[in-house]
């Protein structure tokens, strides 16, 4: 099948934290992309999650709109995750990235932004791609999976740079072993880090 023409400006996924949904976001963050020249040249996407956990307990086992379960807060380096939910997740939003690819839209400018869960996710998402994207922006985020995952990380996705505007105490634990400071080239896995928290 071929591609349509390449869509024109940039494309943003924003994925949503624990909790919330798409539109909720959308009502946040899509009125700092309406000056007009933003708004012509970037396309903004606000998914929410596609299904509803149930029994998460740290909330009370209130069921709850997410990305995949949670099994306590705060989350450190000892909390157990269910890495099925968390890759199914992320095959979820490759399904989003292929189509806007498929649609013509060049992976460079193509962002991958999340608060909370939705920055985990978006950590995930982008270090499992198999393309070179434009960036992720992560706010609060953590990485949901073990240390084993950085063997799956492609040489492009190597490439796409992070910018953690606040993060979590593992999080920084996770850049420390991905990044040798605060910025710049890892040495151990390749991922460009920028901070700003």
């Amino acid at each position: 099948m071929e591609a349509s023409s390449p869509s024109a400006g940039g494309f943003l996924l924003w994925l949503h934290g624990s909790r919330a949904t798409g539109d909720e976001n959308r009502a946040k963050v899509a009125p700092y992309f309406a000056a007009p020249e933003l708004a012509s040249s970037i396309r903004l996407s606000f998914p929410t999650a596609p299904t509803t956990i149930t029994a998460v307990a740290c909330y009370g086992d209130e069921p709850i709109t997410a990305w995949f379960g949670i099994s306590e807060v705060p989350i450190t380096a000892k909390t157990v995750r269910d890495e099925g939910e968390v890759l199914k997740a992320v095959e979820h939003v490759h399904e989003l990235l292929d189509r806007e690819v498929a649609a013509g839209t060049d992976p460079s400018n193509i962002f991958v932004c999340g608060m909370s869960q939705g920055g985990a996710l978006a950590i995930a998402s982008v270090l499992l791609y198999p393309k070179t994207l434009g960036g992720r922006v992560v706010f609060s985020g953590s990485v949901p999976l073990s240390e084993s995952f950085s063997e799956k990380v492609s040489s492009e996705a190597r490439k796409v740079i992070l910018l953690a505007v606040t993060y979590a105490k593992i999080f920084q634990r996770w850049i420390l072993i991905l990044n040798d400071e605060n910025s710049g080239q890892s040495a151990d896995a390749g991922i460009v880090v920028s901070w700003n928290g």
